[in-house]
């Protein structure tokens, strides 16, 4: 498993003459992603990128979706839509971070996390709450979870200056994924990396329509219409270390694609709105400071610039223009600024303010043009030693809403504290309890106030509270097990003023619809070991079960009080195993949900099956006068199970990748 190393070379004790001096040989500290996962505390999930290779996972929704309390909203393909969701609160209570810097959509509101390719990501770490580390950007203490995406950083062997990756893959429907990447030595103090990819593909999967509920109703077989995708992301990195306290880097991303938006699939129609399309490019510029001015006191500044551009049409309009195109643009200038006091071994504080700026435009007459300048204030403390961790914050949010062409929406000021706490009762065992507090809110989106015919501009915003307790166990260089971990925890969150969001007549149009208040319960239990069964032989595997109600308690006339959230499975969980005999690997993984329902309105009509999809792979991997080869090869839904994450959004059935790779 992947880890991080610290070398500490002891050379003598204080008062010791030098005849007494002790040479002592260098002594590496290691430590396991799992025991951070142990030692949180608030849940958190760690995926390093050698898990990552065993999930039979092309994109950062396929690997999430193996994680305990996540729900990921999936219409289908490669180029459909994917939101995370993370113990019901929904997508926009989610953030997902970038090597750090929060990503954000003012217009939705949601990360498409299937747009972030897997190919050069070294972890990805979902956080519950919130992460024990305190001095991070004041954004990061906003939401109610976050996804964290780390991309992997160059490293180097000796006297090596230049290695990398080069990959083909490809697969059924016409997948064609060709990637690059480059590490760099510039000097002994700067490293720069680039990493290309290009992926395309028909999307035209296969797949089963029934014409009702029952068994006996009568099926047909059609075929996925306007699912192509074509996407192209490029990458680049700079890291320096200035000097031994200071560093800092810069990355810098594109990201372009052309989509076909699939419509629902209905009944004696197989046509699905077919040609509306969908251009999406982002770009982004961040930068990291950091310095260390004493063993106390530290600082840290961080900077981003991005822009998105959006690109909507629908030739199938049957109003008088013939069509709907609509463009969107989104500029956003973010800076970030931080401080951290140790005041005592054991104790150390910190603060950050962030200063947001963000500006939608519109191709639609009379759009608004809104702004909204928002800042992000934290203190935070946290309390280390062996058996007790404990952390605390304060954020503040202050908004300002302008708009150009018409009325704004309102101001909005909150206050978010967060409390957290884990401990340790026996010193020979890893056994921890844990607990945390939280309360957040979410802003309305761009969409919801400012869209045009659509948007409310008094909206409230959604605030959540959280509550969860929990236990986690590890024991590592057993006989038996080489390394074993086990979490559970239980949760319960409130919401008010939910806000929900359905698609309505494509992906690219939505009804809000706010269902007042929701009590969400549930359980999450995670477990992850690895044991050699010989010598040559080593077993690696995890599994995740969560059981939740997400449950509608706004008003009691309604005929949805009571009823589970649309979409929230009672039960749910996932599977993995990975069997490494040399250069060899077997991996079987397994996603499963329960049954579920498409509607507030939980009638039979509206219920949705429960489904179980297993993939499996094979891996080998050869040394070669030119690298190291990779050989990888895929079966995706091996039972050919016919199901739907969203109703009328047919999942792909059995398919096939092959991916050949060479590192150099």
């Amino acid at each position: 498993m992947a880890s991080t190393a610290i070398c500490v070379l002891p050379i003598s004790a204080i008062g010791q003459t030098v005849s007494d001096t002790i040479g002592l040989p260098e002594v590496v500290v290691t430590e396991r992603f799992s025991d951070r996962e142990i030692r949180a505390t608030a849940p958190r999930y760690i995926l390093t990128g050698e898990q990552i290779g065993q999930l039979n996972a092309l994109q950062l929704s396929d690997a999430v979706k193996y994680l305990p309390g996540v729900t990921i909203r999936d219409y289908g393909g490669i180029g459909g839509l994917k939101t995370i969701s993370v113990r019901s609160l929904g997508a926009h209570h989610t953030a997902v971070s970038y090597n750090g810097i929060t990503l954000s959509d003012q217009q939705t509101g949601q990360i498409d996390i299937g747009r972030f390719s897997l190919e050069n990501v070294d972890r990805v770490t979902l956080h519950n709450g919130q992460d024990d580390r305190i001095f991070r950007p004041a954004r990061s203490f906003v939401s109610a979870s976050v996804l964290e995406i780390i991309t992997s950083e160059p490293r180097f062997n000796g006297n090596e200056w230049l290695n990398g990756k080069v990959s083909l893959r490809g697969g059924s429907y016409g997948l064609y994924n060709p990637s690059l990447l480059i590490n760099s030595k510039l000097s002994e103090r700067v490293s720069a990396t680039f990493s290309g990819e290009w992926m395309s593909s028909r999307g035209d999967y296969p797949y089963l329509l029934s014409y009702g509920t029952s068994a006996g109703d009568s099926t047909s077989r059609e075929r996925r219409i306007n699912s192509d995708v074509e996407n192209l992301r490029l990458e680049g990195s700079l890291h320096a270390k200035f000097s031994a306290s200071s560093r800092g880097d810069l990355h810098l991303y594109y990201f372009s694609s052309e989509r076909g938006l699939p419509g629902a699939t209905i009944y004696y129609n197989t046509l699905h709105d077919a040609g509306q399309r969908l251009w999406d490019r982002n770009f982004f510029l961040q930068g990291h400071f950091e310095h260390t001015f004493s063993s106390k006191w530290l600082f840290q500044t961080n900077g981003k610039y991005q822009r998105g551009y959006l690109r909507y049409l629908d030739p199938t309009y049957l109003g008088v223009s013939g069509k709907v195109e609509d463009v969107f643009t989104q500029n956003e200038h973010y800076g970030s600024l931080s401080a951290l006091y140790r005041a005592f071994p054991n104790l150390s504080f910190s603060a950050s303010t962030d200063l947001i700026s963000a500006t939608m435009h519109a191709n639609r007459k009379g759009f608004v043009i809104p702004t909204r300048l928002t800042s992000h204030t934290v203190i935070a403390t946290k309390w280390v030693s062996e058996q007790l961790l404990a952390t605390a914050s304060l954020l503040h949010t202050q908004t300002f809403e302008s708009a150009d062409n018409g009325v704004a929406g309102t101001n909005r000021t909150r206050f978010s504290p967060y409390l957290s706490v884990s401990f340790k009762p026996f010193h020979t065992h890893d056994l921890r309890m844990r607990a945390f507090y939280k309360k957040s809110f979410r802003l309305p989106t761009f969409n919801d106030l400012y869209f045009p015919q659509v948007g409310v501009r008094n909206l409230q915003p959604e605030d959540a509270e959280q509550f969860n307790i929990g236990l986690t166990f590890g024991t590592t260089n057993d006989e038996l097990l080489q390394q074993f971990t086990i979490t559970a925890d239980t949760y319960h969150n409130r919401v008010e003023n939910k806000i929900v969001a359905y698609p309505t007549r494509n992906l690219h149009q939505w009804a809000m619809v706010n269902v007042g208040k929701v009590i969400i319960n549930g359980i999450d239990l995670s477990l992850e070991g690895s044991t050699a069964v010989t010598d040559e032989m080593m077993l690696h595997a995890g599994s995740s079960y969560t059981w939740q109600t997400a449950i509608d308690h706004t008003d009691r006339q309604q005929v949805s009080f009571g009823h589970q959230l649309p979409y929230t499975p009672h039960h749910s969980g996932s599977s993995r195993m990975a069997l490494e005999i040399k250069q060899l690997q077997v991996a079987y993984t397994l996603i499963w949900s329960g049954k579920r329902y498409s509607n507030g309105y939980n009638d039979a009509a509206y219920r949705m099956e429960r489904y179980a999809d297993h993939s499996i792979s094979l891996q080998k991997s050869f040394n070669t006068s030119l690298g190291r080869l990779m050989l990888v090869g895929e079966v995706l839904n091996l039972t050919n199970k016919n199901y739907e994450i969203v109703r009328n959004y047919p999942m792909p059935g059995r398919s096939f990748r092959l991916t050949l790779s060479i590192h150099f």
